[in-house]
């Protein structure tokens, strides 16, 4: 199994939120998407070949960065799906899985280690409890060849 999970203990301790619980909720509402928001990856490129351990940069437009549990209106923080392929639901809180990594504090990059081969990234904003945005805020899903 790959090694990239960051920031495991901050979703651990959102999820025994009862702020988390409530988001959870069919009466907690999804929020709007800020019109026009867009996130993308800055790096690596489409189709870039990169070593074991590299970089992720993510970029973000229309919208604002907050750690989850903030409330400040338009903003969100990254969620990073790696080798996902197929969406989970959009309208609950994003589980934290070795697929799907939760940046909660704000973070706009990261270092994955990945095995040798093809794998792909994906971004997906979430809210402060992170809920995908209505509509989703997600990025084209690019690929990447490990060395």
């Amino acid at each position: 199994m790959p090694n990239f999970l960051p920031n495991m203990g901050l979703f651990v301790v959102l999820c025994a939120s009862p702020l988390l619980a409530q988001a959870q909720s069919p009466a907690s509402p999804q929020l709007p998407a800020p019109e026009g928001a867009q996130v993308y990856i800055i790096e690596p490129a489409d189709g870039a070949t990169v070593a074991q351990t590299f970089t992720v940069r993510f970029g973000l437009k229309g919208m604002g960065i907050a750690p989850a549990g903030v409330d400040f209106p338009d903003t969100g923080h990254h969620h990073l799906l790696v080798d996902v392929e197929e969406m989970p639901l959009l309208d609950t809180a994003l589980p934290a899985t070795e697929h799907i990594l939760h940046f909660g504090k704000g973070q706009t990059e990261t270092q994955l280690t990945l095995p040798p081969g093809p794998h792909t990234l994906q971004l997906l904003i979430g809210d402060k409890y992170h809920v995908p945005m209505d509509p989703p805020v997600i990025s084209k899903k690019i690929t990447i060849q490990v060395q």
